[in-house]
């Protein structure tokens, strides 16, 4: 399945809602195809059952219910259930599957993240870096999947504007998968690890490469470096749609149309396994926390001397995801 957000002005309930992406055109929204089949059960109170059942924001639904795939494909059987007996919509009109062209806009697939883990484990992507400072890889990024905790406010989706500070002369993109753990745990067995994960989808980890070289002199950060945005989307893509919780997948980034960057997934040093497996380790990982991979070999300005400017356009493209595509905006000036 490919889950999205969604953000519908003239739907019923919260701005921002829980849906699975139909076709190209389509959504069908979980939490009203099951308050429709409650209405026609007779029940009295069906969309507050709906509620409690599969809430219509990701992260609540995958706070309060430990089988959040399983109610994604009833939700998706009951559809085509419904679709047969000619309940197409509620009975006040509300249809449960949303048409794209309807005033509907995809926004960040998941709609609130608890916390921000980015890894650092393409080995491709490290050597350059360390390379640029005439440094070996140190002994210790083979042995440990280390990680920054970034923040979450700024997280953005497809099609928003990239923020540019007002403090950074050298905005970076990062071309990255993402990854959303979808099952609480702490001290996380290697065996159960995949259980713990929801799906996939693309990351752009914004940098502002000045004040991170700043930050990092003094062995602390990223902070202001990375912490103003970061993009998802536009998809979250469970497991059994790549059949597999260890996908290797082509990586792309184009700026304004030509590529520049490309590489695979599978490239990884670490295993998302590996990864679940270190951050639980007397931790709670929580549903709802996001993980990225860190940037794929080529997958930044940094390694290739090239820098985006404001009003370039930003295409990130994973195969069997999507692409997520942004405008990069112009700096700011320091002012609210």
């Amino acid at each position: 399945m490919k889950i999205v957000t969604y953000i519908h002005h003239h739907q019923y309930g919260c701005d921002k809602r829980l849906g699975i992406l139909i076709d190209d055109h389509k959504i069908l929204d979980p939490n009203l195809v099951f308050a429709c089949d409650f209405e026609r059960e007779g029940r009295f109170n069906p969309r507050e059952r709906a509620d409690i059942y599969c809430p219509a924001s990701l992260n609540k639904l995958l706070r309060t219910r430990d089988n959040p795939h399983e109610i994604l494909k009833e939700a998706w059987g009951l559809m085509l259930f419904l679709e047969k007996c000619g309940d197409m919509q509620l009975q006040d009109g509300t249809d449960y599957i949303i048409d794209l062209k309807d005033n509907v806009r995809l926004t960040t697939p998941l709609d609130k993240i608890e916390t921000y883990r980015d890894f650092f484990a393409h080995e491709k992507h490290v050597a350059t870096g360390f390379k640029k400072r005439n440094e070996p890889i140190p002994e210790a990024w083979y042995e440990l999947p280390v990680y920054y905790k970034g923040a979450t406010a700024g997280f953005i989706g497809p099609n928003e504007e990239i923020l540019w500070p007002s403090y950074t002369d050298v905005l970076d993109y990062e071309l990255e998968l993402g990854m959303v753990i979808g099952l609480d745990g702490k001290n996380i067995k290697e065996k159960f690890a995949h259980n713990h994960i929801f799906g996939f989808t693309i990351l752009n980890d914004i940098s502002a490469r000045d004040i991170q070289r700043k930050e990092m002199t003094v062995r602390l950060g990223p902070a202001k470096a990375k912490d103003f945005c970061s993009v998802i989307g536009p998809v979250i893509v469970t497991p059994d749609e790549l059949n597999t919780y260890e996908p290797n997948l082509l990586m792309t980034a184009k700026i304004n149309g030509i590529e520049w960057s490309r590489g695979m997934s599978g490239d990884s040093h670490f295993s998302w396994v590996e990864m679940i497996v270190h951050a639980a380790k007397e931790e709670w990982l929580l549903a709802g926390d996001f993980f990225g991979s860190g940037t794929v070999g080529t997958g930044c300005g940094l390694e290739l001397d090239k820098w985006i400017q404001a009003g370039d356009i930003v295409e990130l493209e994973i195969e069997k995801i999507g692409k997520l595509t942004n405008l990069v905006g112009n700096k700011r000036n320091g002012k609210f």
